[in-house]
Order: structure tokens, then C-alpha cells, then sequence
């Protein structure tokens, strides 16, 4: 079981409120509590763990990287999940604004749960946590994008209530020097 109590509130991140979320979580987790907080720079193992799992591609070094560039600067979010002491998922985002004409708005651009700890809501806990913060910071939409074929996703950010938006993406390999 996890020892800080619910109403010991550990920082979120800076501009957000704090994080007090250690409540029940669905029984098919071993001890049923889940407490989504900060990253710290220990946790990058875990978390390149968990993302190897569902990706089976390691990027450690990326981790490292991604914690140093999300986890301590405002604006930015890069949360995990944990239970019974062990990293069990991830989420990240940032705030962004203007880009093509798009009010400050967040931004998910990673989110992974350890498929052993699938099921339980702690996906959702995370998604939860990172959309209280962003309101706190004031912004009034989320943004995320995802490959076509990333139906796992794609289903759990609908099931959260996104949908299609306005902006289309665009690109174009780099592999050649004549762009047009």
C-alpha cells in the first residue's frame, strides 16, 4: 500500500495545482491504489521500460531527454502513475499557442500504460490529471495526434471525449533536397 495519504498533496506542476490522487482504483490492480504525481529523473527507467513494452522499440536515452525538457519547466507536464511503489504509466503534454493561428491550447503528445497494469483505469487517472492541470493554466482545449493505424489510442482518447478537430497535418519525407 502507498503511504501518503490523500490528504498529503505533493506539488504538480509549476502554475498547477498540487496532485492528490492516491484514491481506489479497480481491483484488478495487486494493491488497488494508484497515485498519479510528478516525474522525477528516477523514474525514466520505468517509464522507457513501459514504452519499450508497448512500442518494442527502447529509446532510454529519449526518456532521459524528455524528463529534462518536460518534467522541469512551466508549461509542460510529464506525470506517471504509480502503484505499490512501481512506475505503472506515463503521460505528457505542454502547453502551445499560435501556431497557425491556434489559441494556447494543451497538448498530449505521449501517453503509455505498463499492459500488464492494463484495465484499470489508470490511463484515464492520467488523462484526468494532466486535463486539471492545464485547466488550472487556463487553457480551454486539448489537442493530441495519433498514426492511423494507433487504434489502441485512437479508442481511448474518443472513450475520453475527443474527437476530430480543426487543424489538418500535413508532411513530407526529407529525404530529398527539392521540396517542390
Amino acid at each position: 500500500m502507498l503511504s501518503r495519504a490523500a490528504s498529503n498533496p505533493r506539488p504538480g506542476p509549476p502554475g498547477a495545482p498540487p496532485i492528490m490522487d492516491n484514491s481506489p482504483l479497480n481491483l484488478s490492480l495487486a494493491q488497488g491504489r494508484v497515485l498519479i504525481r510528478n516525474a522525477r529523473a528516477t523514474d525514466m527507467d520505468a517509464v522507457a521500460a513501459i514504452d519499450a513494452a508497448i512500442t518494442t522499440t527502447p529509446k532510454t536515452d529519449y526518456w532521459a531527454r524528455a524528463y529534462h525538457r518536460y518534467a522541469t519547466r512551466q508549461g509542460r507536464y510529464f506525470l506517471v502513475a504509480e502503484t505499490a511503489g512501481t512506475v505503472c504509466g506515463f503521460i505528457l503534454g505542454e502547453e502551445r499557442a499560435w501556431e497557425f493561428g491556434s489559441p494556447p491550447c494543451g497538448w498530449i503528445f505521449a501517453i503509455g500504460v505498463d499492459p500488464k497494469c492494463r484495465e484499470g483505469g489508470i490511463g484515464t487517472r492520467l488523462f484526468e490529471a494532466i486535463c486539471a492541470a492545464m485547466r488550472h493554466a487556463g487553457m480551454t482545449t486539448l489537442r493530441t495526434m495519433l498514426a492511423r493505424e494507433d487504434g489502441l489510442n485512437m479508442a481511448f482518447f474518443r472513450s475520453q471525449g475527443m474527437m476530430g478537430g480543426s487543424f489538418i497535418e500535413l508532411e513530407m519525407p526529407l529525404d530529398r533536397e527539392d521540396t517542390r
